[in-house]
C-alpha cells in the first residue's frame, strides 16, 4: 500500500511540474545554476574530455576498466568474484519478473563493489558532464535472468529523474549480441523519435519503436568481461535487451546533480544507516556526493 501512495504522490508532482509557473522557475534557476558552477568544474585530461564530449553528442561511450585504470578495480572485481555466485538465479513467485539484485546485506559484506562509483575519476567525469556538483545514487549489483520477460527496462525508455543522468555500466560477463547487452539509439536519433512519438516519458515496446525507426540503428553495447559503457540515460533511449544464451551479470552506478529535476525519484542503492555505516571511508568531498540531500 506504501509502495502505490508513493507513486500516486509522485505522479502527482511530477503533474505539478509540468505546470508553467512552476516549471519555469526551476528550468530559470537550474540554468543559471549551470553557469555559476562552470568557472568550478574539475579540470579533465583530454581522453577524460573525449568521454564527456563523446556523451554529450553520442550519448554512449564504451570503454574497459583497463582503459579507464581506475585505482580500486583489482578490489572490485575480487568482491565481485566472490559475491556473484551468491546471487541465485532463480526468481521466486513472480513471473514478470527478470532480475535478481544483491541484496543489501550482501552489499555491504563486499563494500568495494560501491565504493569504486566515488572513485575521483569518475566523479570529475561525472560533474564535468552533469555541469554541477555530483550526486552519487550508488551500485546495483544485478543478474539479470535469460528469459523471456519483455517490461521495464527491457522496454525502450529515457531515464527523467534529472536533466541529464550520468550511468556506469561494468558488465562483469562476457556479453554478446544473446547475452543482454545495454542497447541505445544515438542521440540524434532519440531526438527524431521523441519528436515523432511525442514522447516525455515511461516505456515503449519494441513492436512500437521500430514502427518509427529501423532497427539497423540500434547500437549495441557488446563486449568482454571488464567492458565498461558509460551512458546519459536520460539523453538517449535505451534499453537492456533480453539475455537468450546465459544470464548476465553487471553493475550499476548512477548518478545525476544534486538539485535533480524529479528529486523524489532519486533513491540510494544502500539504506541510510548503511551509508552512515561506510561513511567512515568517504573523504569529505565523497560524503558530499552521498549526503547529497539538504540536512533539516
Amino acid at each position: 500500500m506504501k509502495t502505490i501512495a508513493t507513486q500516486v504522490r509522485n505522479k502527482i508532482l511530477k503533474n505539478l511540474y509540468e505546470v508553467s509557473f512552476v516549471r519555469n522557475p526551476a528550468e530559470f534557476a537550474y540554468h543559471v545554476a549551470l553557469e555559476k558552477h562552470r568557472s568550478h568544474l574539475p579540470v579533465l585530461s583530454s581522453t577524460d574530455w573525449t568521454i564527456v564530449e563523446t556523451l554529450k553528442t553520442e550519448g554512449v561511450v564504451v570503454t574497459s576498466l583497463e582503459e579507464l585504470s581506475i585505482p580500486s578495480t583489482p578490489q572490485l572485481l575480487q568482491a565481485a568474484e566472490k559475491l556473484m555466485p551468491k546471487i541465485s538465479g532463480v526468481i521466486l513467485g513472480d513471473e514478470n519478473e527478470f532480475v535478481v539484485h544483491a541484496t543489501s546485506q550482501q552489499m555491504m559484506e563486499y563494500p568495494e563493489i560501491f565504493l569504486w562509483g566515488l572513485e575521483q575519476r569518475l566523479l570529475k567525469i561525472a560533474e564535468n558532464y552533469l555541469g554541477l556538483p555530483v550526486a552519487y545514487h550508488g551500485a546495483y549489483f544485478r543478474r539479470d535472468i535469460a528469459n523471456q520477460v519483455e517490461r521495464k527496462s527491457r522496454l525502450w525508455h529515457m531515464d527523467s529523474e534529472d536533466r541529464k543522468l550520468f550511468k556506469v555500466i561494468v558488465y562483469l560477463k562476457d556479453v554478446n549480441d544473446d547475452g543482454g547487452p545495454f542497447e541505445y539509439l544515438p542521440q540524434y536519433l532519440t531526438a527524431k523519435v521523441a519528436d515523432s512519438l511525442k514522447y516525455k516519458y515511461g516505456y515503449i515496446s519494441d513492436q512500437t519503436m521500430q514502427q518509427v525507426m529501423s532497427s539497423s540503428n540500434y547500437k549495441s553495447c557488446t563486449g568482454l568481461s571488464g567492458t565498461v559503457v558509460i551512458a546519459g540515460t536520460g539523453s538517449v533511449f535505451h534499453r537492456g535487451k533480453i539475455p537468450v544464451a546465459s544470464d548476465r551479470f553487471a553493475v550499476f552506478y548512477d548518478y545525476t546533480s544534486r538539485q535533480p529535476k524529479f528529486p523524489f525519484y532519486c533513491k540510494s542503492s544502500l539504506p541510510t544507516e548503511d551509508l552512515h555505516l561506510l561513511s567512515p571511508m568517504f573523504s569529505e568531498s565523497q560524503k558530499q556526493c552521498v549526503f547529497w540531500r539538504p540536512q533539516f
